[in-house]
């Protein structure tokens, strides 16, 4: 299961997302909470203001060395309570975590490509971070926006002038008055056989120019 991604973000023009807070991503540590024991997970929660629910149809956020990611959405559970459940399981972001590749691209998750639940009257959302590479000392996702369902990009203003052109009048239709081929073919060959007949008089009119009296001078014929 793959995201869309891309070196720039892919965000139609139009298009508003969600009003939301994202927190920090925070690392998480093992007991002792030295820094040599943090495993490589961090985690971002995002909440809606004054606690609304939102329907969530597409994700698009900047990768920032995240290896791994996973995504689980508080929806409303039985008897009005809320459940945590976990609509997407460790998306690959960088193909190999010790090397570059993806790990600044822009990436989009939409609800009926990579989701595993439902979105609708979601309420928090929490995003999982696993970067196992030593390497990276850091890693996040930034510039994160959550759209709504039902959003399409507005058709570009055009001049006034331009929406007050007659549009073009459709060409007849031939069809019903082609001529028929057979006659066509005919006609063609009866031209055929009268350019032949012409040709033939031409050529015996050039040599007609030496006929005397119905014969042929021979001496005029010995000077061409």
């Amino acid at each position: 299961m793959s995201g869309a991604a891309g070196p720039g973000p892919p965000v139609g023009p139009g298009r508003s997302p969600l009003p939301c807070a994202p927190r920090p991503a925070a690392a998480l540590q093992l007991s002792g909470g030295t820094e040599s024991a943090r495993p490589g997970v961090a985690v971002i929660d995002l909440r809606f203001p004054r606690g609304a629910a939102a329907d969530i149809q597409e994700i698009v956020f900047k990768n920032f060395y995240t290896a791994f990611l996973s995504v689980r959405v508080q929806r409303p559970g039985p008897g009005g309570s809320r459940r945590w459940v976990t609509c997407l399981r460790d998306l690959c972001l960088m193909p190999c975590p010790h090397t570059e590749q993806g790990a600044q691209d822009y990436f989009s998750l939409h609800r009926n490509q990579q989701m595993l639940c439902d979105m609708d009257q979601v309420t928090a959302v929490r995003f999982i971070l696993r970067q196992p590479s030593p390497v990276w000392l850091q890693f996040t996702i930034e510039e994160l926006q959550i759209f709504p369902p039902g959003q399409k990009s507005p058709q570009k203003d055009f001049p006034s002038w331009l929406s007050q052109l007659t549009p073009l009048e459709q060409p007849a239709s031939l069809h019903g008055e082609l001529p028929d081929p057979e006659k066509v073919s005919t006609e063609v060959q009866q031209m055929w056989m009268l350019t032949e007949v012409i040709r033939t008089r031409q050529a015996a009119a050039r040599i007609g120019r030496f006929d005397v009296d119905g014969c042929y001078d021979v001496n005029l014929l010995s000077y061409t």
